[in-house]
């Protein structure tokens, strides 16, 4: 039996049991770190939040990453509070904290804030934002390909909720997450509404066909600053890219298939559906594009 492994495995470390995490402008260690079971977060799922690598001293994609942080706190009407200084000094002062500086993994969350009652409301967050921010030593495990499955749960329509908005709501995600493992799947591959594939439930989608890179068109999945990024090194390198649509008949045929995301980069796909793709690990362009995109990054 094959076993289980998530995008987001990581090599075990040690020193991630002892880890100080920044919670509304305080340092405090992991065992200390509380949110009020008011919070918006926790009630409602009501906020937003981006992950960010730490590469040799430096955040990856840092003002890309604040830009989409920012639009999406707009798009939901949320004020953060705080500039996008702020937010980065918040980040390298909790760094700082935890003397690192290569293979961390940062989630920043922002939430609307402490209601005065658990309702939906957002005029009863009368306390806010919440701002934490959970910081660990987290480097990939290496030599991993994932199996797909094909979920009924899709990517909605933006007048729903737009899967753009890097929202604190996944549960959508989460059970298309748990339909895939329970068909024993690593991850669930999710469709558009006119039926084409489209992303992961926590990634963005490739595809090689004959040596073409092709990704989804985009109007459906998160506006992946990884997935941009791969985009732009194919573009650069002469590989050939498209962002298209196409259907499970394709995916079948690939020769190839990875997933994108700030933690792993380009993972490769080894299963989809019960079908083997490639020869069980990373195909040729798939290798390329990872060498590629280290070099962008170190």
């Amino acid at each position: 039996m094959t076993e289980d492994i998530s995008t987001h495995d990581a090599e075990d470390d040690s020193r991630n049991a002892d880890l100080n995490l920044y919670v509304n402008g305080e340092i405090v260690h992991r065992d200390d770190a509380k949110v009020s079971v008011y919070d918006s977060g926790f009630l409602l799922g009501d906020g937003v939040w981006e992950g960010l690598r730490l590469y040799n001293g430096k955040w990856t994609f840092l003002n890309e990453h604040m830009e989409r942080l920012f639009e999406a706190a707009k798009a939901i009407d949320l004020d953060i509070g705080k500039t996008r200084t702020e937010l980065i000094v918040a980040l390298n002062e909790t760094a700082a904290a935890n003397d690192m500086a290569d293979g961390v993994h940062a989630r920043l969350m922002v939430t609307r804030g402490v209601k005065s009652k658990p309702f939906q409301d957002p005029r009863l967050s009368k306390s806010g934002p919440t701002i934490v921010i959970i910081m660990e030593f987290s480097s990939p495990v290496t030599g991993r390909a994932l199996r797909l499955h094909t979920t009924p749960f899709h990517r909605g329509l933006p007048l729903t909720q737009d899967p753009k908005l890097n929202s604190h709501s996944k549960l959508n995600c989460i059970l298309a997450g748990i339909h895939a493992q329970k068909a024993g799947a690593d991850e669930a591959l999710m469709l558009d509404p006119q039926g084409f594939v489209n992303t992961t439930n926590s990634c963005n989608f490739f595809i090689v066909r004959k040596e073409e890179v092709w990704t989804s068109n985009g109007d459906y999945c998160m506006n992946g600053i990884t997935r941009r990024k791969t985009i732009e090194l194919c573009r650069a390198n002469d590989i050939s890219v498209t962002e298209r649509n196409f259907s499970l008949v394709d995916t079948y045929g690939a020769d190839e298939a990875f997933i994108t995301g700030t933690f792993g980069a380009q993972t490769p796909v080894c299963e989809i559906d019960g079908r083997p793709i490639g020869d069980g690990g990373a195909g040729p362009v798939t290798q390329r594009l990872q060498q590629l995109y280290k070099t962008l990054v170190s």
